[in-house]
């Protein structure tokens, strides 16, 4: 499939509008992330974690993570911001990181400030260490300097709020980062409500746009987040894992009550549909003109 370049998502963002993506774990949920209609695929770390079974606490590799992206990339046409946690390493291993996902097909990269390895930012009473202002400064200036494409875009993710560092060091530290040359900056958040998003992005006084992931506080609607002027991209982080689990759950345990599949067989999507996905019609089509 013939793939859009990282412009797609830049050219949303430069006219002041706001990317819709949507998480995806792997190449089956980004291609129904296409089909739904939204702009962009979120390569997330939490959701390949969860899908292989794991704790997001670093212990997924680089090689496994950009080997999902690339497949990701090889059946969808949407533009792919790909999460790199903290670049797997120091500014030198950034450098390597930015290299391979670029190479790979992703549109963007986000790589935050946390301390390898990271443990994921929701969880209850988790160890969020943050680096150094210049340390991450210098991940950043490498991130830059490595890409080949100019509109591939590099975000900074800040973790202050979450570390509880508060709202004045998330802005130094996004104003750092800018500094250093980072195109987009997202400022997460794990609070119940949307105030203290709301409270930074109000008082922040940079040039690049900001990036919101509101999970925790699901009142972030579209239309409230495109009144703050500043939300270049908003990503639904985890919702394609959750949702799946959800589904699985029920079809499972309806077969278990009723000891077989024939009441469920109805409120699933049939084989038929799966082959669909598969694209198994161009196979047919191959098989006719090739297989002699």
């Amino acid at each position: 499939m013939m793939r859009k370049t990282s412009k797609n998502l830049r050219e949303i963002v430069a006219k002041g509008e706001m990317a819709r993506v949507m998480a995806a774990h792997d190449p089956l949920s980004a291609i129904l992330v296409e089909e739904a209609g939204f702009d962009g695929i979120w390569a997330s770390g939490f959701e390949y974690s969860a899908a292989m079974g794991l704790a997001d606490v670093s212990l997924v590799s680089m090689a496994e993570h950009l080997t999902n992206m690339r497949h990701m990339a090889e059946r969808t046409s949407l533009p792919i911001v790909a999460d790199v946690d903290t670049g797997y390493g120091n500014a030198i291993n950034v450098l390597y990181t930015i290299e391979q996902y670029e190479a790979a097909g992703a549109a963007a990269v986000v790589i935050e400030d946390k301390m390898f390895p990271k443990v994921t930012s929701l969880i209850e009473g988790g160890r969020q260490e943050l680096v150094s202002i210049p340390e991450f400064q210098g991940k950043v200036e490498a991130a830059v300097s490595a890409r080949k494409d100019s509109d591939f875009l590099i975000i900074a993710r800040t973790e202050a709020l979450i570390a509880g560092r508060g709202e004045t060091e998330a802005l130094e530290r996004a104003r750092a980062y800018e500094a250093a040359g980072a195109d987009m900056i997202l400022i997460h958040s794990k609070q119940k409500t949307p105030d203290e998003i709301e409270s930074f992005i109000n008082n922040w006084d940079g040039n690049a746009p900001i990036v919101i992931v509101p999970t925790a506080y699901p009142q972030m609607t579209e239309a409230r987040a495109k009144a703050l002027k500043k939300v270049g991209i908003l990503i639904y982080g985890n919702h394609a894992v959750r949702g799946a689990v959800t589904g699985m759950r029920q079809v499972f345990a309806q077969i278990i009550k009723d000891g077989g599949i024939q009441n469920t067989d109805a409120e699933i999507v049939p084989v038929s549909e799966i082959f669909r996905l598969q694209r198994m019609d161009q196979v047919t089509e191959s098989e006719k003109r090739f297989l002699r």
